[in-house]
């Protein structure tokens, strides 16, 4: 996002990004978006882990609360319904990794994974947005510039479908393409709907694997598995994204962290995400 317009702030923010969204399921998406990519074998031998289970050590608080229970990071919004987001940020930063995490978040929370992140939260963000307000939809495992240009990779959005005593039973998938012209990036990769939406676990923990590697990364993620989405800032040509001023602004090292978003729109009162099983790898 640029200085004005500022979508993701985490005190008490409530600026609303607007766009068209059409209520139908996309037939089919433009042919620089491929449909298939699974994880390729991996091992994991080298995976170290950046959260104990027990407590905090080796982060810090930036706002919001943040609580470790039965070997769960659990965030809210602090107090809860007051618009008062944060984040958790490692005391370390990295530069370029593979990060795996298990997260499950609750319907109404706006949260992601930040990048290379600054003390403040600029960063490349990973969505953990679960939620379809404030009509706009949410997804997970895409990206967004958090503080550094407001760009996004996603080309849809999932809305919750619920039964008749308000619990969700399912997500609907809608196209969300606010810059077509991507489409035309070779360097550009997304999921279709039906691919995310198959590998998404519905009330259950997902596993997000994220590799960040590059001074202009190229950032892959996985859910469960399946490749959902690459980033590639080095030939990326969304109108908002400036590689030159996000490496200024950001370097090649930085925290990582967990968001809690700002705003009583962003955040349903007393709803939470949880995370555990967080480790990394960094690549030398």
């Amino acid at each position: 996002m640029n200085n004005q317009i500022n979508r993701r702030q985490f005190l008490k923010s409530t600026t609303v990004l607007t766009a068209g969204l059409s209520a139908t399921t996309a037939i089919g998406l433009s042919s620089a978006i491929k449909n298939e990519a699974k994880l390729p074998e991996a091992c994991d031998d080298d995976f170290v882990s950046i959260f104990n289970g027990r407590n905090l050590d080796g982060w810090h608080i930036n706002g919001a609360s943040w609580k470790v229970e039965n070997g769960t990071i659990v965030c809210e919004q602090d107090p809860p319904g007051s618009g008062n987001g944060g984040v958790l940020l490692t005391d370390k930063k990295y530069s370029d990794f593979e990060l795996i995490l298990d997260v499950k978040p609750e319907w109404g929370c706006d949260s992601g994974v930040f990048l290379r992140s600054a003390h403040n939260g600029d960063s490349y963000q990973v969505y953990v947005d679960y939620h379809d307000e404030p009509n706009n939809g949410g997804i997970s495992g895409f990206l967004y510039g958090q503080g550094t240009g407001a760009w996004r990779t996603e080309p849809f959005r999932h809305f919750g479908v619920f039964d008749n005593d308000g619990n969700l039973v399912d997500l609907e998938m809608r196209p969300f393409d606010l810059y077509p012209d991507l489409d035309e990036n070779p360097d550009r990769y997304a999921c279709t709907m039906e691919q995310w939406r198959a590998a998404w676990k519905l009330n259950e923990y997902n596993e997000l694997r994220i590799r960040c590697e590059g001074k202009y990364p190229i950032i892959t993620t996985w859910i469960n598995g399946v490749m959902i989405g690459k980033f590639d800032a080095a030939a990326n040509i969304h109108p908002r994204f400036d590689k030159e001023r996000v490496y200024e602004q950001l370097g090649d090292q930085g925290h990582i962290g967990l968001q809690v978003h700002g705003g009583i729109s962003w955040w349903a009162k007393g709803q939470k995400v949880y995370w555990k099983n967080i480790r990394i790898k960094e690549l030398l």
